[in-house]
C-alpha cells in the first residue's frame, strides 16, 4: 500500500458527517444517557463545556451547539444527559404537526376545535376561546411564537384525537430520528415524570426542522403575532433582535430557562441549545454570547470537489500507464480559526493498480489525519477505464520495459 502525504493549507479540530442523500446524518452521541435530574437547575456546575480550541465557560446547565452544515459539535457540556425540556418539547410537536402538513393531512386553514381541556390548560397561552374553532396556522403561530400551552392541545386532539395518542406519534419521530435521549409523556413540554431530553437531541431536532421543513420554518422567525385582538411577542429574544430566525424558549423549575437557537452568518448556519440558566435575562445573555462565540471561532473549509483530480497513480499492464483518482464526493471541513499546518492529508493506493480498471472504480482513499490522530476520509475513483492490454500489447511493454 503506498501513502503519501502533504499539509493542507490550513488547520483542523473535528470531523463530523454530512448531508448525505437529502438526509441529516446522525451527530454521534457521546456520553451514557444519565437520569434526568430531579433538582432544580439554579445549581450550575462550574466545569466549563468542552470544545476543540479548548474548555469554555458556560452559565448553562447543559449545552450543545452544532454547526448545520456538517453536524460537527463545537461546543458541548452535559450535551447527552437527560434534562427537563420544557417548551422545548414543542419543537417535537412543531415536526409532527409539519409532517401531517407536508402528508396532506393536515391545512393550514383547516379549523380546528378548542375543547374544555385545552381551554383550561394552565402555562402559557394563546388564549384560546372555548367551544369555538381555530385555524391551524394560527394555533402554529400561538404554539411557536408565545408558547402556547392550549394550542398544542388543540392540534394534538385535532391531530390524533387526543394528546395521549399524539404523544405517541412524538415518541416513534424521536426513535425515527435517532433521539436516544428523549421521551415525551405531552405535547407541551409541562412537568411529567418520565419526559426529558438532550442538549444534543434538542440541537439536532432543531437541525432536522430547518433540514426537513424549509417551507414552515419561517413560523420560528416571526417576531410577533395577533389572535383575537391580542398582540403577543415571539418570547425568543434572539429572534426578536435579528440575532437568530428560530427556534424556541423554555422554562421550567426543573429545568431552569432554556433556549434553542439557530443562526445564519456568511453561509454558515449555526445551532445551538443550552438549557439550566437562572434566569430570563441569563439566558438571552448567554445565548447571545455563545452564538456569536460559535461564529467567531470556526469556519467551513472546502478540502475538494467531487470529481477533482488529486494524482496520477501507475497502472501495470493497462493500455494506459496511468489514471487519474478523482474524489467520490465533495470534502468540507470544520476548522477552528488559527489551527494552521497542523492537519496532514494522505493519499492512499495499492501502487500500481492492475488493469483492467473500471471508470468510478473505487481504488483508494483520501484521508484528513486530524490533530490528536482522528482520521476523516472519503474514497478516491478511477476517473476513467483502463482495458487491460493484448497479448502483443504486453509482450511490447514487456520489451519496451
Amino acid at each position: 500500500m503506498q501513502t503519501r502525504r502533504f499539509l493542507l493549507a490550513g488547520g483542523a479540530a473535528l470531523f463530523s458527517g454530512s448531508f448525505v442523500g437529502g438526509a441529516v446524518a446522525r451527530p454521534r452521541h457521546g456520553a451514557a444517557p444519565s437520569a434526568a435530574p430531579e433538582a432544580p437547575a439554579a445549581t450550575v456546575p462550574e466545569t466549563p463545556a468542552t470544545t476543540p480550541v479548548g474548555p469554555v465557560d458556560t452559565m448553562a446547565r447543559w449545552a450543545c451547539i452544532l454547526d448545520y452544515g456538517s453536524g460537527a459539535a463545537v461546543l458541548e457540556k452535559n450535551a447527552d444527559e437527560r434534562m427537563p425540556p420544557s417548551s422545548l418539547t414543542k419543537m417535537m410537536t412543531a415536526y409532527v404537526t409539519f409532517g401531517m402538513l407536508r402528508a396532506g393531512r393536515l391545512k393550514l386553514d383547516q379549523m380546528l376545535p378548542v375543547s374544555e381541556r385545552a381551554w383550561r390548560m394552565q402555562g402559557s397561552k394563546m388564549f384560546v376561546p372555548l367551544g369555538q374553532s381555530v385555524a391551524v396556522q394560527d394555533l402554529i403561530q400561538g404554539m411557536v411564537i408565545q408558547s402556547g400551552n392550549d394550542a398544542c392541545i388543540v392540534l394534538s386532539e385535532g391531530i390524533s384525537g387526543s394528546q395521549e395518542q399524539f404523544v405517541a406519534l412524538m415518541n416513534d419521530t424521536a426513535a425515527k430520528l435517532g433521539l436516544t435521549n428523549s421521551h415525551f409523556m405531552n405535547a407541551t413540554g409541562w412537568p411529567a415524570e418520565n419526559h426529558y431530553m438532550s442538549a444534543r437531541d434538542v440541537a439536532y431536532l432543531a437541525l432536522r426542522l430547518i433540514h426537513d421543513f424549509p417551507e414552515y420554518y419561517h413560523f420560528f422567525s416571526e417576531k410577533e403575532f395577533v389572535f383575537n385582538k391580542i398582540h403577543q411577542e415571539n418570547r425568543n429574544s434572539l429572534v426578536v433582535k435579528g440575532l437568530a430566525d428560530g427556534l424556541k424558549t423554555g422554562h421550567t423549575d426543573a429545568g431552569g430557562f432554556g433556549l434553542c437557537a439557530s443562526s445564519e452568518r456568511d453561509g454558515r448556519r449555526v445551532v445551538m441549545a443550552i438549557n439550566g440558566l437562572p434566569s430570563d435575562g441569563a439566558r438571552g445573555r448567554e445565548g447571545e454570547r455563545l452564538m456569536g462565540w460559535a461564529f467567531a471561532n470556526f469556519e467551513t473549509a472546502q478540502i475538494i470537489n467531487k470529481g477533482e483530480i488529486v494524482e496520477q497513480a501507475p497502472v501495470w499492464m493497462g493500455a494506459s500507464q496511468t489514471v487519474p483518482l478523482v474524489a467520490a464526493q465533495e470534502f468540507k471541513m470544520l476548522l477552528p480559526h488559527g489551527w494552521k499546518n497542523s492537519t496532514h492529508v494522505a493519499i492512499d493506493y495499492d501502487s500500481p493498480l492492475i488493469a483492467p480498471v473500471s471508470e468510478g472504480q473505487v481504488v483508494g482513499q483520501l484521508s484528513v489525519v486530524l490533530p490528536g490522530g482522528r482520521k476523516a476520509s472519503i474514497s478516491l475513483v478511477a476517473g476513467q477505464a483502463v482495458p487491460a492490454l493484448g497479448l502483443l500489447g504486453r509482450a511490447a511493454r514487456r520489451l519496451h520495459l
